[in-house]
């Protein structure tokens, strides 16, 4: 039975590190300048036979206003109240330090399973802090090394107790469920359950556009950091949600500002991750501020996202402060035809993330979007649209030489990708493709997702082209004979 694991301690000791260690993906992001990791990330983790939920959380530190620390550390303390055992970290090289001992005594109050880990436990160096960790109260410190991987087993150890403790518990929690045995002819549900693989949705956008309200929004709860401050996340969190029946899991990421501001090491790692999650997810939510709408920024943004191929829904958040709804939205539809002609037709919304409302848009535009960008086209309908469209309006004859298009047929999807058999493809001018492509988007109705047209030569695909004719072997074998009267030896 899994459980969930949370990692706590001081910022800079090393927990983001040993979280990558326990999911075995690099999936945090890792530095030497204390308090990198801000929000809470979870990852499936695997210790031996042993699989539980571990979450990475922010340091703790010693503020309790309503400041950025503050609000970090109020994560922190809900993630120690939902974990059903938390690991405590301290840095043996540095002792156990004041700030310890305060965390120490509050993890005693809320959390039962409380296990102390002293970190960068290798050599001689950190023995003292081993021993100094003993009066923190916790019961035995393991001697880890997240680094190094050392002292894993130490943990395996404590860990399988509780583990069979939790299974337990949840044996005998759990109701009692009479399973029917059904008649094939009276039965028509399914007969074993299926895991439906969730949606992937990024978030992105300039810094302080609202990407991390939006997604507490939809979660119901304050999940992940905000506040005024911009560039408040550094790394895309994940987060599972069902969005009205549809299991979705959300990407916050980074703001990403013009490539000239990023100058900080951590600020490209967090730009970097953003990125990632674009490449990855399936669909991509372009949050602008409707107060500076359409940035250089945010074209790149929806650039990057139509070039890798993904399927762009543009949100503009903020509207509860705009006055004139009627002119704004009139002007943004207008900006939007004329700065992304490559996104024409895709689904422009506008949300409060503050208030929630147009999170029902929202929704529709994602799914919209999902369902085009997975859409499929039977080769019949495909070649009998590309009769129509050659007969408006004739492909181009470069050279005296007229371009036969002979039939297509769609090869992928995810986006939906489409080949041509025709003569001479190099020679089709690109204003040909383009009215190929936007007659699509209209009469199949896929406005905004990326489509991809290739163009091939017939001949290509015959595999006796380029093949040397050779002499049929019943005239090799004639042809070997010697005539009637020639002596072997002789030429003939």
């Amino acid at each position: 039975m899994s459980f969930t694991l949370a990692i706590v301690g001081r910022p800079n000791v090393g927990k983001s590190t040993l979280f990558n260690r326990l999911v075995g993906k690099k999936l945090a992001l890792v530095d030497d300048q204390p308090g990198v990791t801000r929000d809470l990330r979870e990852g499936e983790a695997r210790l031996g036979d042993l699989r539980f939920t571990v979450i990475d959380s922010a340091g703790l530190e010693e503020a309790t206003d309503e400041s950025l620390q503050g609000r970090m550390r109020i994560l922190t303390e809900r993630a120690v109240e939902m974990a059903d055992v938390c690991l405590f970290l301290i840095d043996a090289r540095d002792g156990v330090l004041a700030t310890d001992e305060v965390f120490a005594d509050i993890l005693r109050k809320k959390n039962a399973n409380v296990i102390l880990a002293a970190n960068k436990a290798e050599g001689r160096a950190a023995d003292g802090g081993v021993i100094e960790a003993w009066g923190l109260g916790l019961g035995e410190p393991i001697r880890l090394s997240a680094e190094h991987g050392e002292g894993l087993n130490d943990l395996y150890s404590i860990l399988m107790p509780l583990a069979d403790k939790f299974a337990e518990r949840a044996k005998r929690d759990a109701p009692d469920v009479d399973v029917a045995v059904h008649d094939d002819d009276d039965f028509d549900g399914p007969r074993v359950p299926t895991k439906e693989k969730p949606l992937q949705v990024a978030v992105v956008g300039r810094p302080n556009a609202g990407k991390s309200t939006l997604v507490n929004q939809l979660l119901g709860e304050e999940r992940l950091l905000t506040g005024p401050e911009a560039g408040i996340t550094r790394d895309a969190i994940s987060v599972m949600m069902d969005w009205e029946g549809v299991p979705v899991r959300f990407f916050d990421t980074a703001g990403i500002r013009k490539r000239a501001k990023v100058q900080e090491k951590l600020e490209k790692l967090s730009v970097s991750d953003g990125l990632r999650a674009v490449k990855f997810a399936e669909v991509v939510v372009i949050l602008l501020d409707v107060e500076i709408p359409f940035e250089q920024q945010d074209l790149r943004l929806a650039d990057l996202a139509e070039r890798e191929g993904r399927a762009v829904v543009i949100a503009v958040n903020k509207w509860d402060l705009e006055d004139d709804k009627n002119a704004k939205i009139r002007m943004l539809r207008e900006e939007f035809e004329r700065l992304l002609p490559q996104l024409r037709g895709a689904p422009l919304v506008t949300v409060s993330a503050r208030t929630g409302r147009g999170m029902d848009r929202l929704q529709e535009a994602v799914m919209k979007a999902h369902e085009v960008w997975n859409r499929r086209i039977t080769t019949a309908k495909l070649n009998q649209w590309l009769a129509g469209m050659i007969e408006a309006h004739p492909p181009p004859a470069p050279g005296g030489k007229r371009i036969k298009l002979r039939y297509m047929t769609q090869a992928k999807t995810r986006p939906p990708g489409f080949v041509a058999m025709c003569s001479h493809p190099d020679k089709l001018s690109e204003s040909y493709k383009r009215y190929l492509i936007n007659g699509m988007r209209v009469d199949f109705d896929m406005p905004g997702t990326p489509i991809r047209l290739y163009f091939r030569d017939q001949s290509d695909a015959n595999p006796f082209k380029n093949r040397k004719k050779s002499t049929p072997s019943r005239l090799r074998k004639h042809l070997g004979k010697r005539p009637h009267g020639v002596k072997p030896g002789e030429k003939f």
